[in-house]
Formats: structure tokens, C-alpha cells, sequence
């Protein structure tokens, strides 16, 4: 107990070094807990029975010494020790201060210079500056105003700095803009050249255009109205009733050059969507040679070889001459063929309907497709045909070598798979009258009943 006492008196005493010490009358009436076997001047024996008790124990050790890592009670509570004089001077405590307001941003400045009698204060954003500080207020008489003289601050070297960085920039921006206005003037000598240079050609450009000769403009090809004209109430009420189911097996019609009968279910297929059979065809081939012989100045003069020629002349066998001999007799048709101007010779294919043309007035071979087909071996087989047809009824001989053979692209196409035949009769029709084919598919319709009512009447219009 009485280390305890000792070591607490101890560390009380050392931490109350910088408080004033007791006046003697306060150190008489503070009474001590405990005696160190101190003797009183009166006598030498202890003055208590307490410390006597207390002496019987061994002396106390001084406590064990430890190294302190962190500030003690004393620095903490009080603050660190004050430097040393000798440490620095004065000069390095105001370059350190400075340089440490460099880094300090202030929102605003406000210097109240106050009244005369107060104590002048400068506000720094949100700290209070005495007139003790290192600010210096000057009273001026100048234009009844008081101007305030600082030492140089953070703020005014910063403000000089950024001076001169605005001056580096401000040069370094003359510069840029001296080049872009050096390049800018290049610029415009080239762009002055090359409005000059297209000046130039548009004027060449347009005198080009002006000699140039004007394109002979083609009038337009007016579609004739014939092959067109709109059938009356009349003649769509006699073609429906020859469609009604009521006149199938009745022979409505009998072409007695050909001898062929129509009857209603062979004029079926005239109907929409109807494939074309051989008997419509061959008596619509004959309407139009009787057209033609009606009108000879007002047609070109055909020969309409009916739907059985080609296969005669080219079967399973080959090509046979002989076959189809007696087909064009003189006193069978009252012509020869090379004297007519074109010859028609429809082809069927299957299920498909196309066209071969002898123009002996072009001297070409043709072949019309609906479907833009092609195909070489029919045209050779008409080019032997015609050669043969001219040494045995005329006894010429026609060099065929040199004529020109054509698959007709620029034709009408059908958009369906029904009105093959009925593109076939209408391209014979056109060229019969020296037309160009000016009909597409939105006409088959119509076709379909003129071509019915025309074999009604066995007249071809």
C-alpha cells in the first residue's frame, strides 16, 4: 500500500507541474494520508502507528521503465512542447505559413474596416483576423477612401500566376490562330482555282450540249383501236349463253373450209382460266386467212399453218419433209409460201402453247414465247422446211444460211399458267395486221370473249 500511495502521489505531481503551487498556509491544512517514515522535528520516533506498520515491509522497487510510442497524458492534454528559439527562425515560419495558404481555397474575401474606435478585424471566408495579425490597415485621405495594403497573399500569387499562364496561353492560342489563318488563305487560292476550273467546264459543258445534234424524237406508236373495240350487251349475252351448261353437247358452229364443229363444251375453253384446245385454235387460224382475203390491202398476206403441221414435219423420227409435201399445194391454196410475207406455225409443247414465224419480208425466223422461252431446234427445222418447200414448188434455191434467227424478248408476258394459247393467237393476230404487240395480261379477259363471240359468228373483225 504504501508503493501505491508513493507511485500515485508521484504521477499526480508530475502532471500538475504547470499549475501554481500551494501558499504554505494551503499546503498546512492539507493533511497527508500517508507517512514515509519522515520524522517529525519534535521526535525521532514515527509520527503515526500506521508508518510503523509500514515500515515492516520490504522498500518499495521503482516501477520498471517502458518506452512510450504515442504522446503522453501530458502532451495530449497540454499540447506538445514548445519548440526550441534556436530551431528556425522567423523567416522560415512565414515562407512555411505562406506556402501552406497556397493550398487553401477561399470562397470569398471580406475586409470590415469597422469604425475607428473598434478594433479592426479582416473576414477570411469563415476566420477572424485581429489587428495583431501580419495585416496592416493604412488610412488614407485619397478620394475620401480607405485602401487596405496586404503583404503579398496566396490568393494575389496565385492570381500572378495565373497571369502568366494566361499570357503563355494567349500566346500559344496568337500562334494556332496565325497557322489556321495561314492554312485558311491556302485554302481559299485553291478553292478560288477550282471555281474557276468548274466555271470553265460547265461553259465547255454547255457548249458541248449546245452543238450536239438533238435526238430525233420517235413519235408515239398510237395503239389502234380495232383489236380493241368493246363488245356490246348484246354480244357478252350471246357468249355467256353459249358457255351455260345447257348447250355442251350442242354444235353450235360448223367452218366448212376446215369442217371442223364447235360445240359448247369446246367453246369451254374460251371460259376464264381454260386451257386452249386445237379445234378453237385451227377455226380461229381459218377466220383470219378469210379476214385477210376480205380485206387484202388492209392486212398483210399469212399463211396460217394449223396445230398439226410441226408435228408432222418433226416426229419421234426427225425431221420429214415428205409428210407435209401435199399441205401446200398450188391448187390447194392458190399461193406459194415465199410469196407470202410471214407464215404462222403454232407449236405445242406439252402443255404449252408458243409461236414460230417465217418473215420472208425481214428474212428472219422468229419464235415467240409467253414464258420467254428459247428454242434453237424448231427455227433450224422451219429454215430446212422453207428451203425444201422453195426447190419443190418453185424450183429456187434459197441460201437460209444468211437469215436471222430471233428468240423475240420484248414480248407480253403471261403471269399465269393458263393463257399460253391465248397470247399465241393474239401475237399471230398483231403481226397479221402489221402491228406491234401492244397488250398485256390485264387484256386476256377480253380476248377470251371477243375470240368466243368472233367464232360464234365465224368472223374474224
Amino acid at each position: 500500500m504504501g508503493a501505491v500511495a508513493i507511485n500515485r502521489k508521484r504521477t499526480e505531481d508530475s502532471l500538475n507541474f504547470n499549475q501554481p503551487s500551494p501558499s504554505p498556509s494551503q499546503a498546512s491544512n492539507k493533511k497527508r494520508r500517508f507517512s514515509f517514515g519522515i520524522i517529525s522535528p519534535d521526535s525521532n520516533k514515527p509520527s503515526s502507528s500506521t508508518v510503523s506498520r509500514i515500515s515492516r515491509y520490504p522498500d518499495a522497487k521503482a516501477p520498471l521503465r517502458r518506452e512510450i510510442h504515442a504522446p503522453s497524458r501530458a502532451s495530449l492534454r497540454y499540447g506538445l512542447p514548445k519548440p526550441k528559439p534556436n530551431d528556425y527562425s522567423f523567416d522560415d515560419a512565414e515562407r512555411r505559413a505562406f506556402d501552406a495558404l497556397r493550398f487553401f481555397t477561399k470562397d470569398e474575401e471580406v475586409i470590415d474596416l469597422g469604425d475607428e474606435e473598434e478594433e479592426p478585424e479582416i473576414e477570411i471566408g469563415k476566420e477572424a483576423v485581429s489587428e495583431d495579425s501580419s495585416v496592416e490597415v493604412v488610412d488614407c485621405d485619397i478620394d475620401e477612401k480607405e485602401e487596405i495594403v496586404e503583404p503579398p497573399s496566396s490568393s494575389m500569387l496565385d492570381s500572378l500566376s495565373l497571369v502568366r499562364r494566361e499570357a503563355t496561353d494567349a500566346a500559344s492560342s496568337l500562334e494556332a490562330y496565325k497557322k489556321l489563318l495561314r492554312s485558311a488563305e491556302r485554302r481559299d487560292s485553291k478553292l478560288e482555282a477550282l471555281g474557276f476550273e468548274i466555271l470553265f467546264n460547265e461553259k465547255r459543258l454547255s457548249q458541248l450540249r449546245q452543238s450536239r445534234p438533238k435526238p430525233v424524237e420517235k413519235p408515239l406508236k398510237k395503239v389502234p383501236d380495232e383489236p380493241f373495240i368493246p363488245l356490246t350487251k348484246e354480244d357478252k349475252a350471246e357468249v355467256y349463253n353459249a358457255f351455260s351448261g345447257k348447250n355442251r353437247r350442242k354444235v353450235l358452229v360448223t367452218h366448212a373450209n376446215s369442217n371442223i364443229d364447235i360445240t359448247g363444251q369446246v367453246l369451254q375453253c374460251l371460259t376464264p382460266s381454260a386451257w386452249l384446245n386445237d379445234e378453237v385454235i385451227n377455226v380461229y387460224l381459218e377466220l383470219l386467212k378469210e379476214r385477210e382475203i376480205r380485206e387484202p390491202k388492209k392486212y398483210l398476206k399469212c399463211h396460217f399453218f394449223n396445230t398439226f403441221f410441226y408435228k408432222k414435219l418433226v416426229s419421234d423420227s426427225g425431221y420429214n419433209y415428205k409428210a407435209v409435201r401435199r399441205w401446200t399445194t398450188q391448187r390447194k391454196l392458190g399461193y406459194a409460201l415465199i410469196d407470202c410475207d410471214m407464215i404462222f406455225v403454232p407449236i405445242h409443247r406439252s402443255v404449252h402453247w408458243t409461236l414460230a414465224v417465217i418473215n420472208n419480208r425481214d428474212r428472219k425466223f422468229l419464235y415467240l414465247d409467253s414464258l420467254n422461252g428459247v428454242d434453237s431446234k424448231i427455227l433450224n427445222a422451219l429454215a430446212k422446211y422453207l428451203g425444201d418447200e422453195a426447190k419443190e414448188k418453185s424450183g429456187k434455191d434459197i441460201d437460209v444460211s444468211s437469215w436471222d434467227m430471233e428468240f423475240v424478248e420484248d414480248l407480253p408476258q403471261q403471269q399465269n399458267g393458263y393463257d399460253c394459247g391465248m397470247f399465241m393467237l393474239k401475237y399471230i393476230d398483231f403481226f397479221s395486221r402489221g402491228l406491234g404487240i401492244c397488250f398485256s395480261q390485264e387484256h386476256m379477259p377480253y380476248f377470251r370473249l371477243r375470240t368466243a363471240k368472233e367464232i360464234l359468228r365465224l368472223r374474224a373483225d
